[in-house]
């Protein structure tokens, strides 16, 4: 559990640096040694934090039509530096857990743990957007009421996820489950696979 508390405490500081600035440009200060698991964990919040509200931009109805295709470009781009990050922190893991026999009757997990923690990471963002709404003074009782029982429930599945992370770790650990990764070959952002871009060379 040490691990995954580690991962939530730097998700966590990812989240509250970004709001310091709250600005989809901003340029992050990682105190985090280039290239190491804690670098790496605090770069994947930071850019899940920035794609979050480039989707709350997005969604203003009045938006300019040009710059609403210039920032579905940029979330785009987001989401494959999203997935290359998150198979950064697999091919960690493959190389930590390289020396284990899986024992004879070990199984396969549905998500690989980066995928996993990638969900951990957005739920810390959740839960910091969610007490946003539990703090505004702006709002109705009964606003602030549901947002503190949806707010229950993220935290809930935040101790739910963390567990069932560190007991999928030490299953890997103890060759009870095995590490199966698929690359998520992408298919639109390349121009030998998406007919739309190579159809026009």
């Amino acid at each position: 559990m040490e691990f995954v508390d580690k991962c939530n405490a730097i998700f966590c500081d990812a989240t509250n640096h970004y709001h310091d600035f709250d600005n989809v440009d901003a340029t992050p200060v990682n105190p985090f040694q280039c290239g190491s698991i804690e670098d790496k964990l605090f770069r994947k919040n930071w850019i899940d934090a920035v794609q979050w509200h480039l989707e709350d931009i997005i969604r203003d109805p009045n938006i300019d039509p040009v710059s609403a295709l210039a920032l579905k470009r940029r979330i785009d781009k987001s989401n494959q530096d999203r997935t290359d990050l998150v198979e950064e922190l697999d091919t960690y893991f493959r190389e930590l857990y390289a020396g284990v026999k899986p024992q004879p009757d070990a199984t396969i997990n549905t998500e690989s743990p980066a995928w996993a923690l990638d969900r951990l990471s957005i739920l810390a963002l959740k839960i910091y957007h969610m007490q946003a709404e539990v703090n505004r003074t702006d709002a109705s009782p009964e606003h602030l009421s549901r947002c503190q029982a949806k707010l229950n429930v993220l935290l809930e599945q935040k101790a739910d996820l963390s567990a069932a992370i560190a007991q999928l770790l030490d299953d890997i650990a103890g060759g009870r489950k095995y590490m199966k990764v698929y690359r998520q070959m992408k298919m639109y952002n390349d121009p030998e696979t998406n007919p739309v871009l190579y159809a026009k060379k």
